[in-house]
């Protein structure tokens, strides 16, 4: 549970659901899993399963919500609301990405070998990354935080190379506000 609950939780913040809402969520898609654990043939492939469920359960919840909703319900739906993302967010995610994937990709290649390993979906331990990357167990630890400082590094490189100035050099007089 522990190594999949965040994921279901923001599986149903991801479709908007309620805390309540995302509470059941949690306990729905656990319930699913109970009763269909004898149909799963691969239980190193069950975090897909659950995330599958958990889509599938959100929509439910959604449509079992709607036939609920009020007039005043739609109203507050279209208030401006603190919680959802600023709209430039997106962009300037994109562009972040962009910086990020073009820092990553001046990694030596066994900093991106293991970061990789360490944020796909399904983690593997340490014993198993060990072994495929032929490292010892206390070498991980450390070698994950130097990468993660050259990816830091790089990052601040790639962001210097996009702005159009440096940051103490200020813009041309004629780009300022009167």
């Amino acid at each position: 549970m522990a190594r999949f609950g965040g994921m279901i939780a923001a599986t149903g913040r991801r479709y908007r659901l309620t805390p309540a809402d995302v509470a059941e969520l949690e306990q729905t898609t656990w319930l699913r899993l109970v009763e269909n654990l004898h149909r799963i043939e691969q239980p190193e492939r069950v975090g897909g399963w659950l995330a599958t469920t958990a889509r599938r359960e959100s929509l439910q919840l959604l449509k079992r919500a709607a036939k609920y909703r009020t007039g005043a319900d739609e109203m507050l739906v279209n208030l401006a609301d603190r919680d959802l993302p600023d709209p430039d967010a997106r962009p300037i995610a994109e562009e972040r990405d962009t910086l990020v994937r073009a820092a990553f990709d001046r990694l030596r290649p066994r900093c991106r070998e293991l970061l990789k390993l360490l944020v796909i979906d399904d983690p593997i331990g340490y014993l198993d990354l060990s072994e495929l990357l032929q490292m010892p167990v206390g070498s991980i630890g450390p070698t994950r935080g130097r990468c993660l400082e050259h990816l830091r590094r790089l990052v601040e490189e790639e962001e210097a190379k996009t702005m159009p100035y440096p940051q103490n050099v200020s813009a041309p007089p004629e780009w300022s506000r009167r």
